[in-house]
């Protein structure tokens, strides 16, 4: 067989597996703390100093200031994106007196006819005195009579100046097949053993959008088929899941993790949280616990979405950076330890 023919085998027997680990009731646990629209950046060394929307952020922590990476969008015509940095400061954020505009620049923008029309939705892991940028890579190939459309898992490496060295798009391999999915994206690094890394991914296979876990090389940009294996599937009442965040790292074998689920109900965007072990198993799922509520969080170019990107710790806080219908970011907090109750232990 195939690649294809394989991961649709694997997501074949997962449907069939994991129906029913969650159900459609939302615990909504996080606290609003913040919201930043795009008038609280403000951008330099570009010509254009204030973007037309900031989202889907992904984010860090460093002592007391988070980093964020948000997703920068200067004109609706093609809607094409770019990933900024910027940093707050966590206490300040924390009690209400943040303040701006953030100074903010572009470090990350379409040069690769792959990601063409947009770098989108970065989420970030560091590791070997390197920061790994995965985002979506939103393009065309060139094929005989023209381009095809497809969404890319990219990768961009920069130093600890968040300078770029180097960027690319995965490729899934068996043997000596490859294989580039039309829509590949919402990948979060667990961690990384050599040039190799563990890592949650959605490729679209089929009509299936869930979620897996599998190794990639990160300087052959290569994921090894073999290793591919989904971890949980869409309920009834959802379109596709996929996964949010980064992953956060608890101990030695745990990491925990946002997902979202797209309903059919009303096409919203629901989050939850996920625990995966050291070897890329789902240990334990949540239902909903972020859902859009509210003008602020509803209405935007795409109505009812809290997505991504960031998932942090500071002190006893879980911090979740999302962005909210594509045109602003919100800061969700909650305590570590009411979060975690949250989540129900996967029987095997």
């Amino acid at each position: 067989m195939g690649i294809v023919e394989v991961l649709e085998e694997r997501q074949i027997d997962a449907f069939k597996r994991f129906k029913g680990l969650r159900k459609p009731l939302v615990d909504d646990v996080f606290k609003r703390v913040a919201y930043l629209g795009p008038e609280d950046f403000k951008v330099e060394g570009y010509k254009r100093s204030k973007p037309s929307v900031a989202f889907n952020p992904g984010a860090t922590v460093k002592g007391r200031k988070l980093i964020l990476l948000p997703r920068l969008i200067f004109d609706y015509f093609h809607y094409t994106s770019s990933i900024g940095l910027t940093e707050l400061d966590l206490e300040e954020l924390l009690s209400g007196s943040t303040k701006g505009p953030l100074a903010t620049r572009i470090v990350l923008w379409p040069k690769e006819l792959w990601e063409f029309l947009g770098c989108e939705d970065p989420r970030v892991f560091e590791a070997n005195g390197s920061i790994y940028v995965l985002y979506t890579g939103k393009g065309y190939f060139l094929k005989e009579g023209g381009y095809e459309r497809r969404d890319v898992q990219g990768l961009a490496v920069f130093n600890t100046s968040w300078q770029l060295m180097r960027r690319g798009h995965f490729r899934i391999k068996l043997r000596d097949e490859i294989f580039i999915p039309r829509c590949h994206k919402d990948s979060a690094i667990l961690k990384v053993e050599g040039s190799k890394a563990l890592f949650l991914t959605r490729p679209r296979i089929g009509e299936g959008e869930v979620c897996w876990s599998g190794w990639a090389d990160l300087t052959e940009l290569i994921v090894d088929a073999n290793t591919l294996r989904p971890l949980f599937v869409n309920e009834d009442w959802e379109w596709k899941v996929g996964w949010s965040t980064n992953a956060l790292k608890l101990s030695k074998d745990e990491y925990l993790v946002g997902w979202h689920g797209v309903l059919k109900g009303d096409n919203s965007y629901r989050n939850g949280l996920a625990l995966i072990n050291g070897e890329g198993e789902l240990k334990a799922i949540s239902d909903y616990l972020l859902a859009p509520k509210g003008a602020i969080e509803e209405y935007g170019d795409r109505p009812l979405v809290i997505f991504g990107d960031g998932l942090v710790r500071y002190k006893e806080y879980l911090i979740w950076v999302g962005g909210i219908s594509d045109y602003a970011i919100a800061i969700f907090a909650t305590e570590m330890d009411k979060a975690l109750e949250k989540l129900r232990t996967v029987s095997k």
